[in-house]
């Protein structure tokens, strides 16, 4: 796996670029429809979605979408519309370049010119016979971009150069004919010819590449301006970061992109800051105001890998990544009489936790879930089963959960942004294939109570072909096994090895996303050739030491928590305020609804009553442990609780709206728990201490910190604006009240920081 990296990573050399208009085709060689033909089509986006590719066609001409057959698009040039579109005694005149000249009106406007080099080719392949795919024709099997990976100054120019390498070993430059685009404004641009013009920002962008089926990138890394003052200070804070760090594979990969970006790193966060977030990040539990003191207090030199260790062998921690899992893995209540199916989503939430909390390895964890039978009132893993259930749901599922690839476009056609086809989409389906149900009883949308058991025999077909494909793995073979084999222990095996390029990556990126906001490639399951990682090295060094730990989630986590990235604060300096991907500071965001209502309740000491379909569930039962998105609190909803109908964390919406702005002024629940006999409030009115003592107990309860002398001063005249002794106890009820929901709308509650 590693290797396979690096060579995609090494700078090749010798590739020419032969002409920037196009490049010339022997003339002894025939023109080849597929090899010639239609990366020009392809190029001047004949065949995408917006023109002739899309379902319905243009004007009653239709290509393949994306040119992925090139056999329907053949037929559609050459034998449609009664052979008018293409003239082979007179290619001038045919409609096929008659239109893309503009001779004659055309609704996509003029693509060619008659003296460019495409013109040519389509001539000559008119010229020739209009001749088209054929088995024995060379295949297009890997394209190579010079060079793979840039340093470029602000407003520096820079040509690349692609080449296409074929089935007999013929390769050319292909520079005229790739499509071009950038993965990020404002940072450069590329002409359709491959020129890169860089503006004048600073950052990461990435050009992507495609031609044929095949796409990739070149990555281009763009220096942030630095004074010789600046690049003093910014060498001055790695070596400090460098003696604060141990300086592992993970801290040199950070700190090596921050030194060629000229990045300046944040600051070291101080340690009421730390124990916040990490105890929110691993645990979804706000610190007590006792815990965060003596945190502080604390001389222990290593105290924050300590913390990590402590954290991760608390209740919470499983149950909060539970959580997390539970989402991903779709274990769903809504759409089932509820009590019904709340015992198959306990057993496997239960499930989830408990692996979680005997830190159960994690290729054992996936391997579980795939290959389960039995029944789903006593094997939990088999719930999965419940609402994974058809061909789309299991490639797609599988896919995007365990290796971070959405694959759904590559159902209907070839993965315009990969190299996914309806092969291997269908190929993936078959290990499915002999999946059997039997049992249960119809309870609204699925059967509960199944049994799953593998079938003596299961077809998958081609769409296209209509071929029986074999189980197998993507972009492998397909496996050698009997009828005798269950195809789900094949493909486990498969994505659970070392050297599987795709499983590790997956988790380590959506646990480092878990941590920092946004992963290493960025969305966590949208791994793609035209995606690639921000930074490559740290993504290889997590997986790295999660391979080597035998699969183990809470060494992952610590190595994430212990790096110096998560160490930095989250206020930008004037060296890193644009920077969104390379992890120079601590990006905040805002607390999970189920952790934010958690934390409502904690602070407020009041526990959050919920409804359990029928009955409630034990009063103490906190948002992170519910077993399921069937319980109806409008808080939750508001804030983002996903509906788990996919295996994909967009899902959860974290993105501000205005409907939470209201829910913070009128919810239930935060009414209720401000005016509870026995809450925090409560305890402020009856407590005899001054309005000074309550403003500092306050705010070490909600932020875990002191106030300011500013803060304290705003709210010890809000507490006692009439003398405390003059207050009633029903205006003394309301000015804490005023208090405490006013610091529950902030940010720096609200947001882990």
């Amino acid at each position: 796996m590693k290797d396979q990296r690096l060579t995609t990573r090494l700078a090749m050399t010798g590739i020419v670029v032969l002409s920037m208009v196009g490049t010339r085709i022997s003339a002894d060689q025939p023109i080849s429809f597929t090899n010639d033909v239609m990366p020009i089509l392809s190029k001047y986006s004949c065949d995408a979605g917006g023109c002739h590719g899309k379902a319905t066609g243009q004007n009653g001409f239709r290509l393949s979408l994306f040119g992925g057959d090139a056999e329907f698009s053949h037929r559609s040039i050459v034998l449609e519309a009664k052979g008018r579109r293409v003239f082979p005694a007179s290619p001038e005149n045919s409609l096929l370049l008659r239109k893309a000249t503009a001779v004659i009106a055309h609704g996509g406007g003029r693509r060619l010119t008659e003296d460019s080099v495409d013109y040519e080719v389509l001539s000559r392949w008119m010229r020739e016979g209009l001749t088209g795919p054929h088995s024995g024709e060379r295949v297009l099997e890997r394209i190579e971009m010079s060079p793979p990976q840039l340093v470029l100054q602000p407003h520096a120019r820079q040509q690349i150069s692609v080449a296409a390498f074929y089935s007999d070993g013929f390769r050319r430059d292909v520079t005229s004919w790739a499509l071009y685009s950038v993965n990020t404004d404002g940072i450069v641009e590329v002409s359709t010819e491959g020129m890169i013009q860089v503006g004048n920002q600073g950052g990461l962008a990435a050009v992507t590449v495609k031609f044929g089926e095949l796409a990739g990138t070149v990555q281009l890394i763009i220096p942030y301006s630095q004074t010789p003052d600046q690049q003093e200070e910014l060498s001055n804070t790695l070596l400090r970061l460098q003696q604060q760090s141990t300086m592992s594979k993970v801290d040199v990969a950070l700190m090596e992109q921050w030194k060629r970006l000229q990045i300046q790193p944040a600051d070291i966060c101080d340690d009421a800051t730390f124990i916040r977030r990490v105890s929110v990040d691993i645990c979804g539990t706000l610190p007590t105001a006792s815990e965060v003191k003596a945190f502080v207090a604390d001389a222990t030199p290593d105290k924050r890998r300590l913390l990590v260790d402590r954290l991760l062998e608390r209740p919470e921690y499983a149950s909060y990544f539970g959580l997390k899992w539970a989402d991903i893995l779709q274990n769903r209540g809504k759409g089932y009489s509820t009590s019904q199916q709340r015992p198959g989503t306990v057993l496997f939430a239960n499930w989830i936790r408990d692996s979680l909390l005997e830190n159960k390895p994690y290729d054992e964890f996936v391997t579980e879930i795939l290959t389960a039978t039995g029944s789903q009132r006593l094997n939990p893993p088999t719930v999965w089963y419940r609402s994974v259930r058809t061909i789309p749901n299991y490639v797609e599922s599988v896919a995007q959960a365990f290796l971070g690839l959405r694959i759904q476009c590559a159902q209907c056609h070839h993965h315009p942004a990969d190299r996914w086809s309806q092969a291997d989409y269908f190929g993936l389906a078959a290990n499915f294939s002999r999946v059997g149900r039997k049992g249960g009883f119809a309870d609204a949308e699925v059967p509960t109570g199944e049994t799953i058991y593998v079938l003596d025999e299961g077809v998958i077909r081609h769409p296209q072909t209509q071929q029986v494909l074999k189980p197998k793995p993507l972009g492998d073979p397909a496996f050698e096994i009997s009828v005798f084999d269950d195809p789900r222990v094949s493909l486990a095996r498969w994505m659970t090895a070392p050297e599987n390029p795709f499983f590790a990556d997956a988790m380590v990126n959506r646990m480092w996303a878990h941590f920092f906001s946004r992963g290493i490639i960025h969305p966590v399951d949208d791994r793609r050739e035209t995606n690639p990682p921000v930074n490559p090295e740290l993504l290889d060094a997590l997986s790295e030491e999660f391979v080597d730990s035998g699969f183990d989630l809470k060494h992952l986590i610590r190595v994430i928590c212990n790096c110096c990235a998560y160490q930095l604060d989250s206020v930008a300096n004037a060296g890193n305020q644009h920077d969104k991907k390379t992890f120079s500071r601590f990006y905040p965001r805002r607390m999970t609804a189920e952790v934010l209502l958690d934390a409502i309740s904690q602070t407020l000491q009041v526990p959050t009553r919920f409804p359990g379909g029928p009955g409630e569930f034990p009063l103490g039962t906190r948002a992170i442990e519910l077993p399921d998105e069937n319980v109806a609190v409008g808080f939750l909803d508001v804030f983002g609780r996903p509906a788990r109908f996919k295996a994909c964390e967009c899902e959860r919406i974290d993105a501000p709206t205005l409907s939470q702005g209201l829910e913070i002024v009128n919810s239930k629940q935060i009414q209720e728990k401000l005016m509870a006999p026995d809450g925090f409030v409560q305890q402020l009115v009856s407590n005899q201490q001054s309005a000074e003592m309550n403003s500092r107990l306050v705010f070490w309860t909600l932020l875990g910190r002191a106030p300011s002398d500013e803060e304290l001063a705003v709210a010890v005249s809000h507490l006692a604006n009439r003398g405390d002794a003059e207050q009633t106890l029903d205006e003394k009820r309301t000015v804490y009240q005023n208090l405490i929901w006013a610091l529950l709308a902030t940010n720096e509650f609200m947001f882990v920081r």
